[in-house]
């Protein structure tokens, strides 16, 4: 017993390795020889003859160079990161006659590592967030308002440094945290960027043969192609069949992964009814119920009529599992039960309903109750609600593009008022309840004193001050901005230069993370009719050499 786990890890790591070698799901270069050509055990649950891999999230880093530093940069940076980044950089310059040791050597400009974590299963074009640090010793001073470079991220396997396959790239503003409701003090020099990193390929799941057999891995892939529809599994060799997600689960892709291991091959067997009421005894005691949940869906139509008779049980969790997996499977009155469970405000899985709602159903099902909820009394239930909409590309979730940094999101179907900003994922300030109004008598300034919104006693309009440290040349400017929220934000934050014909007026070109702080401020200091809310930070990504 004690050398399993070693073997398997090391089976584990081999097996992985191989894949990512040979591209992103893609089939290793070599497969062992066949021990023989049986059949399974009609039956046998998938998952014990095949283990699954690329599901977890696979971690990156890479270098790259932070511009727009007004003077707090570095030039410095090792010989054979200088040599990679000349190289990089020349690729990618349209202008092959750009200085580009200059450019590195400016001390507006920083050589910084990157490191992020792509989510399970990501698809091609998918975004994730960034950490961004300069260099250990040197001379940086701050990060803010930089912008990254277009750069290139690599996997970062452990205890084999970079991977030489580009899977990723990165770009985009590099967000500083000034609300600091973590505790933590101000720290110019740690970054991030929002959804910077853009996965270049798709990552497919892949079944491994703990035996590697043909007539097995041919059972597997039609099994699971008549389970969930054509093209699901494609046998590559007899060691391995590739998985590629149905659209019908694209937003619950490792409940995908549980399904497949819970799959049986083989025709249905006689005594399957028997299975689907013990099974369904295990929900409804709440035994072991996520195993169960999936084992039942994994039977597939079958189970419909056996779940039904959950929907009436006096145990929301137990209605509530029923409903769910039953809409997986199609059964059209789970959608009802999902649906009360949400709008019942008593209960305590209103939030797992509608996401419940938002997985499965369809859009127009996922709209007409996220807008109802959007009138709820409970701050997590509409934020949550706000969060569906705009997934699922709502029209009542108004958007703009501000400068090219972040999106102003307006919602109009609710009395509550709540700004919104994002901290992780893409950047984006939500004004829930608009149109959300400043009030009169106002003076409100950022915490270097660079920006100062006021508006006396008696002016009808709202005067916004920014003085451009780092561009000397331009001097104090100010713009006017209507006692509305949304303009004082597009007076901040657009840029200063806006094209003739345009219906973009131009702005302070305050960054985004800047700008959220002095929202937060004016909202604390009852200068807006609103309260404010911060999404979380990025997670901190450990990569363990």
């Amino acid at each position: 017993m004690s050398h399993t786990r070693p073997r398997a890890a090391a089976r584990a790591a081999v097996v992985f390795l191989t894949i990512l070698a040979a591209g992103c799901g893609g089939p290793p270069a070599e497969q062992p020889v066949p021990q023989d050509d049986s059949a399974a055990e009609p039956g046998t649950p998938i998952g014990s003859l095949a283990e699954v891999f690329a599901s977890e999230p696979v971690a990156v880093e890479g270098y790259g160079l932070v511009g727009g530093l007004a003077n707090t940069g570095s030039p410095q940076c090792t010989e054979n990161i200088r040599s990679y980044l000349r190289q990089y950089i020349l690729q990618e310059l349209p202008d092959k006659e750009t200085n580009v040791d200059k450019l590195i050597e400016s001390n507006d400009t920083a050589v910084v590592l990157l490191r992020g974590t792509i989510p399970p299963m990501a698809a091609m074009g998918n975004r994730f967030d960034l950490e961004v640090s300069p260099l250990e010793g040197t001379q940086t001073t701050s990060l803010a308002n930089g912008w990254l470079y277009r750069a290139e991220l690599r996997p970062a396997v452990a205890g084999l440094g970079f991977a030489t396959r580009v899977i990723a790239r990165a770009e985009g503003p590099v967000f500083i945290d000034y609300i600091l409701d973590d505790g933590a003090p101000f720290n110019p020099l740690r970054g991030f960027i929002l959804a910077g990193g853009r996965v270049l390929e798709e990552y497919k799941a892949n079944l491994a043969l703990r035996r590697p057999n043909y007539r097995i891995a041919s059972d597997i892939r039609n099994k699971l192609n008549e389970r969930f529809g054509p093209g699901t599994a494609n046998a590559i060799s007899a060691g391995l069949v590739e998985l590629k997600v149905p659209a019908k689960y694209n937003k619950q892709k490792q409940r995908f992964i549980a399904l497949v291991k819970a799959v049986r091959l083989g025709p249905q067997r006689p005594d399957i009814d028997r299975e689907i009421d013990s099974l369904v005894s295990r929900l409804a005691a709440l035994e072991e119920p996520d195993s169960a949940e999936v084992a039942i869906e994994a039977v597939g139509n079958r189970s419909l009529g056996r779940l039904e008779d959950l929907l009436n049980s006096p145990n929301e969790q137990v209605r509530l599992r029923a409903a769910r997996c039953m809409l997986n499977l199609g059964g059209g009155k789970a959608l009802q039960t999902l649906r009360n469970i949400a709008l019942d405000t008593d209960s305590q899985l209103r939030i797992k309903a509608l996401e419940a709602v938002a997985a499965s159903a369809d859009r127009r099902a996922v709209s007409f109750l996220a807008r109802r909820l959007l009138r709820d009394d409970l701050l997590p239930v509409r934020l949550a609600a706000y969060e569906q909409l705009r997934a699922a590309g709502d029209v009542s979730v108004n958007r703009r593009r501000i400068g090219r940094s972040f999106d102003l999101e307006q919602v109009f179907q609710t009395p509550h008022k709540l700004v919104f900003a994002a901290r992780s994922g893409p950047a984006r300030i939500a004004l829930l309840g608009s149109p959300i109004y400043c009030r009169k008598n106002i003076f409100v300034q950022s915490d270097d004193g660079t920006i100062t919104i006021n508006a006396p006693p008696g002016q009808d309009h709202i005067s916004i001050i920014r003085n451009f440290s780092g561009r000397p040349q331009m001097g104090p400017v100010t713009l006017k901005a209507s006692f509305e929220l949304d303009d004082v934000i597009r007076t901040l934050c657009e840029e200063v230069a806006v094209k003739e014909g345009t219906p973009r007026k131009p702005g302070l070109e305050v960054p985004y993370a800047q700008a959220i702080a002095l929202v937060k401020k004016m909202c604390e200091r009852n200068a807006v009719e609103s309260t404010f809310l911060a999404g979380p930070l990025p997670k901190r990504v450990n990569i363990k050499k």
